[in-house]
């Protein structure tokens, strides 16, 4: 066994944290909820059930450990789409910091204005 190689097991074992898998040769190994499905899960235990059989890919090996990390989501087809960031300016022009160095005088004199009218006078 290596990372990336595709295996089939059984589901032997459900926690809200992830699955385990029976895999060959009696290795057991462990789906975190993250690694279930694309996108957001927060009952896994309406995604999988005792006894189904799963096609897993192997996503970490601790030698040390023998822990075996496990994925779904790896083998699924690029559906998901995420969600695009909305971005506070718009990105298709190029003004890079010029508004700011145009202001910024400006806020210079209201800034000293200000403390020269809040420093007491002796």
């Amino acid at each position: 066994m290596k990372i990336g190689d595709k295996l089939n097991g059984q589901i032997v074992g459900i926690k809200p944290y992830g699955a385990f898998v029976e895999l060959e040769k009696d290795k057991i190994g462990l789906i975190h909820i993250s690694e279930v499905k694309a996108g957001y899960i927060d009952n896994i235990y309406k995604n999988l059930s005792v006894g189904q059989k799963v096609t897993v890919q192997i996503i970490d090996l601790d030698e040390y450990s023998q822990k075996i990390s496990l994925s779904l989501r790896s083998l699924e087809e690029e559906g998901y789409i995420s969600q695009p960031k909305h971005r506070f300016s718009n990105s298709r022009y190029k003004i890079g910091f010029k508004p700011l160095a145009k202001a910024l005088p400006n806020w210079i004199d209201e800034s000293l204005a200000f403390l020269k009218k809040d420093t007491p006078t002796n």
